[in-house]
């Protein structure tokens, strides 16, 4: 394994906790692995429709204390309110999460945090089901004002519409690497089973994670995948996890070289010197759009029309690929400026 600063730090375990003997065998695999740290395993699993298996419920909090006697393994489980809270507690969790899906509601994040004052506990927070900065860091920041020190984030992407995704969960890498400007400070875990849904895709995931620095990993390991009772398809084995940790390649994130700055400065620049234009550009392009606005007011006609955004869309995916650019990332950038534009036609309209 080429190591550079760091590694990161590994959590791993099912998706579910299903009986004692699949999570103490999971426990006793992933101890012979030195890069696993803590050990992971939903008790109650929140679900998208009914039916679906939604855990084993406090019966399988046994289970995990004793991982920690048999192991040298910390144990941490998800919680969704505060009766799960209350319960965890009894059996000595080392570490808590709150899901995707409840943080997005501020109400069931509030409910937690008011269950653990005066707790001394870290706590995880996925990122929120929709691609919102300011819901993800609220959660963070309710769990900080009622006393929680050790807080990190972790980063599961984004649920989409689009049915041609590679991805269960988009990774729109650009909302974790703002969170991380903003609160340096803040540890940040990539959970490359979640955005993939696909267990194949999890050592590229987990590699992309590396490479932007993020301090840890979580990944879902089941010793039977093709088994489990929940998220089968993006659950690994220990001996696939054991591969894909000693396979990741290590950057550093600072060397000292002057002619390496010296080259690095001056690409720096002409990046400067290139931003500068785009901004330009796309306040050229928004004076534009408020004379289009203040055109469609006149006329009576809305600021939204999906055909026209339909056949921008095409078109400047087309032309990215035309210029060797990530299709992707041009979906995402004009996304983002229609959205914008939309926005602002609508504040003409209004006035």
């Amino acid at each position: 394994m080429s190591m550079g600063e760091k590694s990161p730090f590994i959590i791993a375990g099912p998706c579910s906790a299903e009986s004692r003997e699949q999570v103490l065998s999971t426990a006793l695999a992933l101890e012979k692995i030195p890069e696993v740290h803590l050990f992971r395993s939903g008790i109650w699993k929140p679900r998208t429709r009914p039916g679906s298996f939604e855990g084993i419920g406090p019966i399988g909090l046994p289970w995990l204390k004793e991982v920690k006697e048999k192991t040298r393994l910390k144990t941490c489980t998800e919680v969704a309110r505060a009766s799960h809270v209350e319960e965890v507690l009894k059996y000595d969790v080392d570490v808590l999460w709150i899901g995707a899906r409840t943080t997005a509601n501020p109400f069931s994040v509030q409910e937690i945090c008011d269950a653990l004052k005066g707790v001394d506990i870290p706590v995880m927070v996925k990122n929120p089901t929709n691609p919102d900065l300011a819901l993800w860091l609220g959660a963070i920041e309710r769990l900080e004002m009622v006393g929680i020190k050790n807080v990190s984030a972790i980063f599961r992407g984004f649920s989409t519409y689009e049915t041609d995704s590679r991805f269960r969960n988009k990774p729109i890498w650009r909302i974790p690497v703002e969170l991380k400007r903003r609160r340096q400070e803040l540890p940040l875990i990539c959970d490359p089973s979640h955005i993939s849904g696909n267990r194949k895709l999890v050592s590229e995931l987990c590699q992309k994670a590396v490479n932007l620095n993020f301090d840890g990993l979580m990944m879902e390991v089941h010793p039977t995948p093709e088994q489990a009772w929940s998220d089968a398809a993006q659950q690994i084995t220990p001996e696939s996890l054991s591969e894909i940790v000693n396979n990741l390649t290590y950057s550093k994130e600072h060397i000292k070289n002057v002619q390496f700055d010296n080259e690095i400065e001056k690409w720096r620049n002409s990046i400067d010197i290139i931003d500068k234009e785009i901004l330009d550009a796309l306040a050229a392009r928004m004076k534009i759009v408020e004379k289009i606005g203040l055109e469609k007011k006149r006329i009576g006609i809305t600021a939204l029309q999906l055909q026209r955004l339909d056949q921008m869309l095409k078109e400047r995916v087309y032309q990215a690929k035309e210029m060797g650019l990530s299709e992707d990332l041009a979906h995402d950038i004009y996304n983002l400026i229609h959205e914008t534009s939309v926005k602002k036609q609508i504040e003409i309209m209004n006035h």
